[in-house]
């Protein structure tokens, strides 16, 4: 069974960088067509893809966040990370890491969040 479990720091400061990981486990970020994706909620609404970076190492993302963030993975240890470049307050939000295989028309897999307060 695969398990995906974020981790991170839950405070970061304005104009600084947040970071998160997501690791995979009993599973693969190298799996043949599956996808890896980071996607967020900021409290009162809904859900906001922010990209993946698929089993081949290619990245897209969201358009409006595209110029801050950057999708990464180490083989060697089954992480995807995400930076998010310059936060605000307006960054404020539950963070999750998910996993899609191509031609699913849903999420197969997710972690179960982690908060992240963007607050001096």
């Amino acid at each position: 069974q695969v398990h995906l479990q974020e981790s991170g720091p839950g405070l970061v400061k304005p104009s600084q960088t947040l970071s998160l990981t997501c690791t995979v486990s009993g599973g693969s970020v190298t799996a043949a067509h599956d996808y890896w994706h980071w996607i967020r909620q900021p409290p009162g609404k809904g859900l906001e893809w922010i990209g993946y970076i698929g089993y081949s190492g290619n990245t897209d993302y969201n358009p409006s966040l595209k110029s801050r963030s950057s999708i990464s993975r180490d083989t060697s240890k089954n992480q995807f990370s995400l930076q998010l470049t310059s936060v605000t307050p307006d960054d404020t939000a539950v963070y999750y890491c998910a996993g899609r295989t191509l031609g699913s028309g849903t999420y197969d897999l997710w972690g179960q969040g982690t908060q992240v307060t963007v607050s001096s």
